[in-house]
């Protein structure tokens, strides 16, 4: 006999069935409450709601773990490149040598954008957040695609799905050199995807591009490690949109503008202005860390803990090396990241911070590395949307193939009861 979990109320019981997931991850499935009882779960934030059954990522917080497809995400950022995640996420398996060519061939096929998108670009000020432009130039791609996406073609799904991973780094890269001043770039089908984004963002106009693998690799891993993470606040923004039938550039388009929050993909830019307040405040590390550590001051150490992970963050020990490497190579000398490493030795061996569990996260370590790399601190977060890009596409992919049903979350109501309306003079 299958587990069920009951619970009574004014006399009566009501049993519902456990399922259990693959991980050993058990919920009650109580799709029928209301039905059956008249009564509805209330959860803010649905911290302990499971809004869907998904086979794409795996994450326990408490031990540190974070899976795409079973895969561990320390293996995958070792042995395979970005477009390889991508495709394992988006189709469940990696891609063999061909499969992984055409895949390549096919979104290069797709890389231009139409020439009057650069009207919708021109008419932001250069004053205009990155991801607000990001999230406006993204919806618009649904006017030059007008027709929807067959989900029951396979054909259909697939050239939407490779045509929304061309056309999307072209847009960041245009976002940050409107952002910059500089000429737009098309980019070079020569290159590898992460390579041609890295010169379509810095390539000067009066210089040759050159390839720099450190640099290359870092951004690789940086956007490895971002590319999915559950039912996170955009993720299931994508899904409930989706859920409605919407197209899927409308649903990234949505799922861009969650991201923007900053207690979620602002994250990294939060680190980069803390780093620069404490840097204008003298650059003390130790009074910040006494601040942060005083449960009277309003002052919040930003990039250390994770409101998942109550271990270290998997993806931090990953970028760390390197961040690393890249300052290393990059031979950078800024008061910024000198504060940045103060303040990360001093957490790990402050016990406070120990007890606690209070590492550097991946915001942390990826805020080190844009700033290494020239990345304008507002660009941080469209950074973070192009690795998160093929999650949200597996995600929304997911959702539309298994014929989910609109998003429609229900509320208890506190407001006012019945009263009559009162004329305009009785007010």
């Amino acid at each position: 006999m299958a587990d069920k979990a009951s619970f009574t109320y004014d006399g009566k019981t009501y049993e519902f069935p456990v399922t259990e997931g693959t991980e050993n991850e058990k919920a009650i499935d109580i799709k029928t409450l209301r039905a059956a009882s008249g009564m509805i779960t209330l959860d803010p934030g649905y911290k302990n709601t499971g809004s869907c059954e998904s086979a794409i990522t795996f994450l326990d917080g408490e031990k540190g773990i974070l899976r795409y497809r079973g895969y561990s995400i320390e293996e995958l950022a070792e042995k395979a490149d970005f477009l390889e995640v991508a495709y394992l996420l988006i189709f469940g398996e990696l891609p063999n040598k061909e499969q992984l060519e055409k895949f390549d061939e096919d979104i290069k096929a797709e890389s231009h954008v139409d020439e009057e998108m650069k009207k919708i670009l021109d008419g932001f000020p250069k004053s205009a957040h990155p991801m607000g432009v990001l999230s406006s130039l993204t919806s618009a791609l649904i006017a030059f695609n007008p027709s929807s996406v067959n989900v029951t073609s396979e054909k259909d799904m697939y050239h939407a799905i490779v045509r929304l991973l061309a056309k999307f780094p072209v847009l960041v890269a245009w976002t940050l050199r409107k952002k910059t001043g500089l000429p737009l770039d098309y980019g070079d089908n020569s290159l590898g995807y992460v390579e041609n984004i890295h010169k379509m963002m810095f390539k000067r106009p009066n210089r040759d591009y050159t390839r720099n693998e450190i640099v290359i690799e870092a951004l690789d891993k940086l956007l490895i490690l971002h590319a999915d993470h559950e039912q996170n606040c955009s993720t299931s923004t994508v899904r409930i949109v989706g859920s409605s039938h919407a197209g899927l550039f409308a649903s990234i388009s949505a799922g861009i503008s969650a991201l923007w929050g900053p207690l979620h993909g602002g994250a990294n830019q939060a680190v980069l202005e803390m780093l620069e307040a404490i840097q204008e405040d003298g650059g003390d590390t130790k009074k910040y860390m006494a601040k942060a550590k005083d449960k009277e001051d309003p002052f919040r150490l930003m990039g250390f803990g994770h409101r998942v992970y109550k271990n270290f963050d998997p993806r931090a020990r990953i970028i760390k090396k390197a961040a690393d490497d890249v300052l290393g190579d990059l031979g950078i000398e800024d008061p910024i990241l000198e504060i940045a490493k103060g303040l990360e030795k001093e957490a790990l061996e402050d016990q406070y911070f120990v007890d606690r569990k209070l590492y550097p996260n991946v915001d942390f370590y990826s805020g080190i590395i844009y700033r290494a790399l020239g990345i304008p601190t507002e660009m941080f977060t469209v950074m973070f949307a192009l690795g998160r890009l093929p999650g949200w596409i597996a995600q929304w992919r997911e959702m539309r193939l298994k014929g989910e049903p609109i998003g429609r979350p229900r509320q208890v109501y506190i407001g006012e009861g019945a009263r009559p309306f009162k004329a305009l003079d009785q007010r």
